[in-house]
Order: structure tokens, then C-alpha cells, then sequence
């Protein structure tokens, strides 16, 4: 899964027990695989970034094999199989969510 911080970073999350090395692929890194997650243990693989504003496509490789993140943004079919999809949006739209969420919040009390 894939989420955007309070504070405008992504962080990656992926789950691939027993998996020994996972890497990020996607149009941040022009599909190089070069970016290493962490092992956070318990199975869980973690990844934080600061993007730029945009759309973006990527995947995980998990030793060797690729996986799609179904809990992405969306997903779509590219040339070698189904891509995960990132929206970044600008720094304001993260804050106006984080406020709108907290109305919701306030007027479901």
C-alpha cells in the first residue's frame, strides 16, 4: 500500500514475508529497481519518499518476481502487466484533505 504523509512524504508499504531483498521500481526511478526498502520486520517492507506533485507508475520486485499494489491509487495495464498508480498532489490538497477529514470527523461526533 501506498500512502501520502501529513507532512507530503509517500511511504511505500509492502508485505512479502520471507522475501530477503524488495526494491521499487516505477517512473520515479525510470523503472531502475533501485530502490531499496527496508525490512520492518513481521513481513512488512518500507519505503518513504519525497515526490514532486504528479502521477507516477511503479511496482515491487521481491526477489526477483514483480508485484502490483492493488491498494495503490488505482492500477493500470501497462506494457509488461498491471501497474500501480501514485497521484501526489500539490503540498496544499494533502492539508485541505487533512482538514476536510477532521470536518467530517468533527460533524460525525
Amino acid at each position: 500500500m501506498v500512502s501520502i504523509r501529513e507532512d507530503g512524504r509517500v511511504e511505500f508499504r509492502f508485505f512479502r514475508p520471507g522475501a530477503s531483498r524488495v526494491t521499487i521500481a516505477g517512473d520515479f526511478d525510470r523503472w531502475s529497481g533501485s530502490l531499496e526498502m527496508r525490512n520492518a520486520g513481521r513481513g512488512w517492507w518500507i519505503f518513504d519518499a519525497e515526490l514532486p506533485p504528479g502521477e507516477y507508475r511503479f511496482r515491487y520486485r521481491a526477489d526477483g518476481a514483480w508485484f502490483t499494489d492493488y491498494a495503490a491509487f488505482g492500477v493500470e495495464l501497462g506494457r509488461f502487466g498491471w501497474n500501480s498508480v501514485l497521484i501526489v498532489p500539490e503540498a496544499e490538497s494533502v492539508g485541505m484533505e487533512s482538514q476536510q477529514e477532521f470536518e467530517r470527523a468533527r460533524i460525525a461526533a
